[in-house]
């Protein structure tokens, strides 16, 4: 799921419906399973990607290192390292490698949903007592 997409169902379920706040508070359950599941989802998502970003900084470190066995150059599509790196400039290598940083936003990214869906659902956790005293509050305004 994409974060545009998580944001725009985030937008209509924030939405409260000042003249029905019991049947919002009910609908509060249902908004914590929601995100809950997909956070669940994303956040599995964000810990596979960073289990292959490792995984390809490790063959990046060997391929720059020259120690990289050749079936996973080939499983890569890579050819010899030409160039003779000290292992000191390795990471400086990695790190501007375009592979790496492509890898390396995809996580960012990841990151940011997962982020985003934790911010929901610690946003839904008190709506039921703001909700409870909103109710309050309309009772008392009409003398209750």
């Amino acid at each position: 799921m994409r974060l545009e997409e998580i944001q725009s169902l985030w937008e209509q379920d924030a939405q409260i419906d000042r003249t029905e706040l019991g049947d919002e508070s009910l609908r509060i359950v249902k908004l914590h399973s929601k995100y809950y599941r997909i956070f669940s989802q994303e956040r599995l998502m964000l810990r596979k990607m960073e289990a292959e970003y490792k995984e390809l900084y490790r063959d990046k470190y060997e391929w720059f290192n020259g120690t990289l066995a050749k079936e996973t150059m080939n499983l890569h599509g890579w050819e010899p390292n030409p160039l003779k790196i000290l292992r000191t400039d390795i990471s400086m290598y990695i790190e501007a490698d375009g592979q790496m940083r492509t890898a390396g936003l995809k996580v960012e990214m990841q990151r940011e949903k997962v982020e985003f869906l934790e911010s929901i659902i610690k946003t839904l956790i008190p709506m039921g007592y703001n909700i409870k005293n909103a109710i309050e509050w309309a009772k008392f305004q009409n003398g209750a």
